[in-house]
């Protein structure tokens, strides 16, 4: 089959490799879709930590075709992949924060992932899917249970102001989770079209700079998810939280990169500045979300790839007004 792997860094090409086999507890997936995320030209340009040789791709969905022993999931299940692989030993294992545990091993990062044909994965991590769901929505799951964290650390009331920094998938997922906690809901993007899906999706506000932002909200915003990765927004993050509000940094900022903070500001208006990694037990809620069309998808899917097309896809910046590339292997 082919698959696109990581060799080295900026040394991503399209290899012929063996179908894999199924061992004990492990399921293969005829992959159906797998969606490009910022992650994967991060671990491209060598920002985010990976072990090649790799196949990349960790947000994917597909068929089960072949089963190892001791599996019970029938083949010919559609299911979603929870890229995460704790040990379920380790002290934060342990306590829960499976999400921080040192042994894991993603699969599109630390193993082989699903830009490919097929992917070997185990089988606790293969979550079913509605036999007629669409297959391009289950790629959405992963986002979406990353976002779901997100959403839990802002612990949202209903009533709440909530800005979302950013109109990319992520963005555009809180924004809908927000809308289901009752909050009213503000984007700050400076894409008109991705304004658009905002306002088509449930945001009661967008605005295209900061400035509009506290024209729209003087008394700024009870919870600001930070959504873009990207310094500006992070720094300016704070100056849009109203005073005993909090931050939620979802956006992945490359390896090594500074921000400049107030702590005084923080300390002063008691701001918190939370973090949130991962999915902690979250992608079973986001397999049910996206079955039941709680949580809509369809716009948010701008282009479909072949293989040969996520190598440049990858290889080089998102085009403006992008939401998510689909990868459909087949």
């Amino acid at each position: 089959m082919q698959a696109l792997r990581l060799h080295a860094i900026r040394d991503l090409r399209l290899d012929r490799v063996a179908d894999p086999v199924p061992g004990p507890g492990e399921v293969i997936v005829d992959i159906e879709a797998a969606g490009i995320c910022g992650t994967d030209r991060h671990l491209f340009l060598g920002e985010f930590p990976s072990t090649p040789p790799v196949t990349l791709g960790h947000e994917f969905s597909g068929i089960v075709t072949a089963v190892g022993e001791g599996v019970t999931l029938p083949p010919g299940t559609r299911v979603t992949c929870d890229p995460n692989i704790p040990c379920l030993t380790c002290a934060q294992c342990l306590r829960g924060r499976v999400n921080l545990c040192p042994n894991n091993r993603p699969t599109g990062v630390g193993r082989d992932g699903g830009f490919a044909r097929f992917a070997k994965i185990p089988a606790r991590n293969a979550i079913p899917l509605p036999a007629d769901l669409h297959p391009h929505h289950g790629a959405f799951c992963e986002p979406l249970a990353c976002t779901l964290h997100g959403l839990d650390r802002a612990a949202l009331r209903p009533g709440e102001r909530c800005l979302i920094l950013g109109g990319g998938v992520i963005g555009l997922l809180a924004l809908q989770l927000a809308r289901l906690a009752g909050a009213e809901v503000m984007m700050l993007t400076r894409s008109r079209a991705k304004q658009d899906l905002a306002l088509s999706l449930g945001a009661d506000h967008v605005a295209a700079t900061p400035e509009q932002a506290r024209q729209i909200w003087p008394q700024a915003a009870d919870a600001v998810i930070e959504c873009a990765g990207v310094v500006d927004t992070i720094e300016t993050a704070p100056q849009l939280t109203a005073n005993g509000g909090r931050i939620v940094i979802l956006g992945v900022l490359a390896k090594g990169t500074r921000v400049r903070i107030e702590p005084f500001d923080l300390l002063f208006r008691e701001i918190q500045m939370l973090h949130s990694f991962l999915n902690p037990f979250t992608h079973d809620r986001a397999a049910r979300m996206i079955a039941s069309g709680v949580v809509t998808v369809a716009p948010l899917i701008t282009r479909l790839l072949t293989l040969a097309e996520a190598r440049a896809a990858i290889s080089t910046p998102a085009p403006a007004g992008e939401v998510r590339a689909i990868v459909v292997p087949q």
